[in-house]
């Protein structure tokens, strides 16, 4: 996603080229719609790209593999146009992305065991209160 000639794509586009089935295009877009910190939808919710590759223009010619200037680009007719997307991200930028996922899953799961620091003392009372209850109808 990060790296593709076209920054967006149909969620069947996006299965086919990350896992090699675009029959999983519904599991893609679950996917896209859960964390708006890395991507969106286009204004149909039919495609969907990373937030970062969207903020830079569309100034990417992917034939040339280079940007090209906005005079440049003004003076392409529409057909060329279809051949211009954003930039990619670099390898810095992708390694800011996976970190900050990481970092991101790393800090859900502490946050669910630390929501969950009540059950164990919650069942060692409900054993103690059983053990009373049993011993009392005894």
């Amino acid at each position: 996603m990060a790296t593709y000639k076209f920054y967006k794509l149909d969620f069947s586009g996006w299965a086919d080229r990350i896992e090699g089935d675009e029959n999983n295009g519904d599991y893609w877009k679950r996917i896209f719609e859960e964390p708006p910190e890395f991507f969106r939808l286009d204004r149909n919710r039919e495609k969907g790209s990373l937030v970062w590759r969207r903020n830079y223009q569309k100034l990417y010619d992917v034939d040339q593999e280079e940007k090209v200037s906005r005079e440049q680009y003004i003076a392409l007719t529409d057909e060329q146009k279809l051949r211009i997307s954003r930039n990619p991200l670099t390898n810095s930028d992708i390694s800011t992305l996976v970190n900050t996922a990481i970092n991101l899953h790393s800090g859900e799961i502490f946050h669910k065991k630390d929501s969950r620091w009540w059950i164990s003392g919650a069942i060692g009372l409900a054993g103690v209160i059983l053990g009373a209850l049993i011993k009392a109808y005894t």
